[in-house]
């Protein structure tokens, strides 16, 4: 079976420039345009309300010298990110 995603993010400036929406747009199989995101949506933005949390706690339990370990450990924690977390946070969702 065959799995699929489609690529969302929430309206946070960074992720409405035109640089970004162009890259996104060329680069995701199905990438939802900023003109048609719903405004306010946490049913659709499981990573904000679910997942980082849990990363953030994570990542903070050990004090962080500069921008480059923080980017090391958020890469680190999150490829060893166990699948139950997400599934949880996928479990949430309204119907």
């Amino acid at each position: 079976m065959t799995e699929y995603y489609t690529f969302q993010q929430d309206s946070a400036p960074a992720h409405r420039t035109r640089e970004t929406t162009a890259l996104l747009a060329s680069e995701t199989p199905d990438f939802i345009s900023p003109s048609l995101w719903r405004p306010n949506s946490p049913d659709l933005n499981l990573v904000d309300y679910k997942i980082w949390a849990v990363m953030q706690e994570m990542v903070y339990k050990q004090k962080i010298c500069d921008v480059d370990e923080l980017r090391e450990r958020i890469v680190e924690l999150w490829d060893h990110l166990d699948q139950s977390i997400i599934d949880s946070a996928i479990s949430q969702w309204r119907t």
